[in-house]
């Protein structure tokens, strides 16, 4: 018995994986038990608030994007659908 070889320029199609939401201003990700609000974005870093509980006041924290995003994908955070805030200035028709 021989077994066919499959050329390795034929190959599978690649599967689909989740793909997250890129990192922007403004986003909340939840997570269990507390939220992370994205500020500022560079080229490498993010400044982001992380809320634990029930805290009304979180410190600025400063971290590298993809080390941001590890931590987001392995604590299995869901990004918040974006709620206009009422503070929010309003344009005049």
């Amino acid at each position: 018995l021989k077994t066919k070889q499959i050329p390795k320029s034929v190959s599978r199609p690649p599967q689909k994986k989740a793909v997250k939401p890129e990192l922007q201003t403004g986003q909340v990700w939840e997570l269990e038990g507390s939220n992370v609000h994205i500020g500022l974005i560079g080229k490498t870093l993010v400044h982001y608030k992380h809320f634990k509980g029930d805290t009304k006041r979180a410190p600025i924290s400063l971290s590298g994007k993809t080390t941001l995003e590890k931590y987001l994908k392995e604590h299995k955070a869901t990004l918040m659908p974006h709620i206009p805030s009422a503070a929010a200035p309003r344009q005049m028709a």
